[in-house]
């Protein structure tokens, strides 16, 4: 199987910073894209950044010249670089990734089980 563990959630003022990390373990056999989602309280869950294989990037307008999506392909691992938070960035944030087992089971989009990230005004 595949599993995802997030890490780096918290508090933070606006203007503040956080790091958030995922780091995806089991039978790997190959990671593909991988992405951060975020979901606040009575909205839909939202694509915010993703990376492909080659670091290729793409973010939401909310968040351009804010966040860094970055990844450590030997660590399987993607990151999220969240500057200049601000309260409209309060959310359950996700990530995603499209992987294989050595198994041969195939996710589309694997999914961790979310870390809470609070900007204060």
């Amino acid at each position: 199987q595949l599993q995802l563990v997030e890490s780096g959630g918290g508090l933070v003022q606006a203007g503040g910073s956080l790091r958030l990390s995922c780091r995806a373990s089991g039978s790997i056999f190959s990671i593909n894209a991988m992405g951060w989602y975020r979901q606040a309280p009575g909205k839909q869950r939202e694509s915010v950044a993703t990376v492909t294989t080659g670091g290729s990037t793409n973010y939401d307008d909310s968040v351009k010249g804010r966040f860094i999506i970055s990844r450590d392909n030997a660590k399987n691992t993607v990151y999220l670089q969240m500057n200049s938070l601000k309260p409209e960035d309060t959310a359950v944030y996700y990530c995603a990734v499209e992987g294989a087992t050595t198994s041969s089971i195939y996710y589309k989009k694997a999914w961790g089980q979310g870390t809470l990230v609070t900007v204060s005004s």
